[in-house]
């Protein structure tokens, strides 16, 4: 159920899907409603979609669309999951372009009114923005991906700026021309990690693409509740949409050095996932292992590709080799001398680029960076 718009087509459609967040709930739609300017309230549209959250979301949703004409709400019977709850909200947006932005995250001032200029501005098929990680506390991290946004002028094609393929594959960092999304047919899939098969073709396919060089979106971190920092056998779903992926780029657009690139990046993202702690419990790290293995020789190209170097290399080839004890040693060694060479934290002020706090600080998390700025350490 939804309640019916009362105004015209808006520029931007903006749309929140919304499960078990009461406590970050208000936060994000506030920084969304409250930055539209007052000339500017036709413009923006906000659709929020209650994903059949179990605690008191629905009331929520209910209460702040009353009287709101630029507010609509849509409550699901039963509970779909992120990708097919955007599905949903994507289906009642009425906005020339639409922005994906998670319940749980939030804009800071300024990010409408600089967007809406942007857009009106080039017109794009997607427009890229940066973001910062938001950790408890407050502290503020870059990511590790945003200095390939740096410098970008302003409309280009991915084979002008091919960097920007490796920038983090999410869905809310990308504002999308609506029509451009339809013609590549591209809709979320069911299942964790939903943003793989639909970010990177968003790059590929697009004529035009604008950067923002400005943080636009405030990424909570250790949420309890957030795939990121929920150990589950559901990580294992990024198999899939890394299948959906490459086979939608091997129908639609097959080159084989786009191929090459987009394996490597998905090698990177899966042992970024093999090893990290928060992710996958100890008992099921073999056996993601080996599934990664076994998606190492499936879809190996042809002609192969530009493998890495050093430590993030040598994984690669104990991946093609499908040997999990040698990369068990390589990650425990690897840790182990992280934290023997953790330095002290860094004088207050040292980063102070839009606010951000540090850029991460110790050996072991620079090379989990450095495994993010290639292969999305975080989608």
């Amino acid at each position: 159920m939804v309640n019916e718009p009362t105004r015209a087509t808006p520029l931007l459609s903006i749309v929140v899907p919304v499960h078990g967040v009461e406590a970050y709930l208000y936060q994000c739609l506030e920084s969304i409603r409250a930055d539209v300017p007052a000339g500017e309230r036709g413009a923006v549209e906000l659709v929020a979609v209650d994903d059949a959250s179990p605690d008191r979301c629905g009331d929520m949703l209910r209460s702040y669309g009353a009287g709101r004409s630029e507010v609509r709400t849509v409550h699901l019977s039963s509970n779909v999951g992120l990708g097919l709850a955007r599905n949903a909200g994507l289906e009642v947006a009425t906005g020339d372009y639409v922005w994906f932005v998670d319940s749980d995250d939030w804009l800071p001032p300024g990010t409408i009114p600089a967007v809406l200029d942007r857009l009106r501005a080039h017109r794009p098929d997607v427009l890229l923005v940066d973001h910062v990680r938001v950790h408890d506390g407050g502290r503020r991290e870059l990511d590790a991906s945003s200095p390939l946004l740096r410098g970008v002028p302003d409309v280009v094609r991915l084979a002008d700026q091919p960097q920007l393929l490796r920038v983090q594959h999410t869905a809310w960092n990308k504002v999308v021309r609506r029509a451009f999304m339809d013609e590549l047919e591209l809709r979320f899939h069911p299942g964790w990690y939903e943003d793989i098969p639909f970010s990177h073709p968003l790059l590929i396919g697009a004529e035009k693409i604008s950067v923002l060089d400005r943080v636009c979106y405030l990424y909570r971190q250790g949420r309890q509740g957030a795939i990121t920092s929920t150990r589950s056998g559901r990580h294992f779903d990024a198999f899939d949409q890394y299948d959906r992926l490459l086979d939608w780029v091997g129908r639609r657009y097959p080159d084989e050095r786009l191929r090459a690139e987009l394996f490597g990046l998905m090698v990177n993202h899966m042992l970024v996932v093999v090893g990290n702690d928060d992710r996958l419990h100890p008992h099921l790290r073999r056996d993601f292992f080996h599934r990664v293995a076994a998606q190492y020789r499936r879809h190996l190209p042809a002609g192969g590709y530009p493998r890495p170097g050093g430590v993030v290399g040598l994984k690669h080839r104990l991946v093609g080799r499908d040997n999990y004890l040698a990369y068990a040693a390589l990650r425990q060694a690897h840790r182990l001398a992280g934290r023997l060479r953790r330095p002290a934290a860094p004088p207050a002020g040292a980063v102070a680029s839009a606010g951000v706090d540090r850029v991460a600080a110790d050996p072991a998390e620079r090379a989990e960076a450095t495994d993010a700025l290639a292969g999305h350490g975080t989608p």
